[in-house]
């Protein structure tokens, strides 16, 4: 059998069924035993070798009694789990987008994120995070939900099995003054302690370069041990993801094409610690 766990949509559904089932203590034998369901096949649906059907997730979340915001995000989950490209262009309180985020970034063995204007969420400091959520007009719940997540998704980069990140980043983006003076000169100096580690490489592309396609906007490049990678394209109010080989091959050519006018490890530590004097 196929897999479709290389999709982001299935990557999101499945990661989602296993969290609210572990959440409220259940064992996968006795969810499946309590809803009369196979439970290899209830560990297919966890794992996203299979898609459940849409009346089998409202099943589980019924008898898990998941709230109603939760819940809905994860039926709406349920018809993005087959299509290899995928727009989410409404978010909520947390955007159904953002689990497949979170479950890219866990299985990912590399992951490849070119920012232009705004340092990585994976390497913002908690109050650097704050200030933009501030400035992008979000409700103050909506924004703490947000942050919590964003912190979360950040534990991959450290302990046993961390996932490998190349950081590529335009100097514009360090230099750009987010919250006020003191949030940014903290932030730099995390930039700097984490690239140090052995599995995070910061780049940076200097300004003066010219133009070049990537200022086109930001992507993030998900490379895993056996799926084909995944490109995450991420807007103001809107997040895409491409699964399509011949649609991520222009962007692999691009972050080759970035590498190449960024500046070594230590040029691009050097010029963090010129922006912090």
């Amino acid at each position: 059998m196929k897999p479709t766990s290389s999709s982001p949509g299935c990557r999101a559904l499945s990661a989602s069924l296993r969290e609210v089932r572990e959440a409220r203590k259940f064992g996968l034998r006795e969810l499946a035993r309590a809803l009369e369901v196979d439970p290899r096949l209830l560990s297919q649906w966890e794992l996203g070798i299979r898609v459940p059907p849409i009346e089998e997730v409202a099943r589980i979340l019924g008898y898990l009694r998941v709230d109603r915001v939760v819940t809905n995000r994860i039926l709406a989950l349920v018809q993005y789990a087959k299509i290899p490209n995928w727009l989410d262009s409404n978010p909520s309180d947390l955007p159904a987008a953002l689990t497949a985020v979170m479950q890219c970034e866990r299985s990912a063995s590399l992951i490849t994120n070119w920012s232009p204007l705004i340092i990585p969420g994976l390497l913002q400091t908690p109050d650097y995070a704050r200030a933009l959520l501030a400035a992008s007009e979000i409700k103050v719940e909506e924004a703490d939900a947000r942050l919590v997540a964003r912190l979360k998704r950040q534990r991959i980069l450290s302990g046993y099995g961390s996932v490998r990140l190349v950081a590529i980043i335009s100097e514009l983006a360090i230099r750009e003054v987010v919250g006020d003076p003191d949030i940014m000169s903290d932030q730099i100096d995390h930039l700097l302690r984490l690239a140090v580690t052995s599995n995070i490489s910061v780049r940076i592309v200097p300004a003066d370069v010219g133009y070049h396609p990537g200022k086109g906007g930001m992507f993030a490049l998900y490379e895993f041990p056996s799926d084909p990678p995944i490109v995450l394209l991420e807007h103001h109010h809107a997040s895409a993801f491409i699964n399509e080989l011949d649609a991520i091959a222009p962007y692999r050519k691009l972050v080759k094409l970035l590498l190449g006018k960024a500046l070594p490890e230590d040029a691009s530590q050097a010029l963090l610690r010129e922006v912090v004097r």
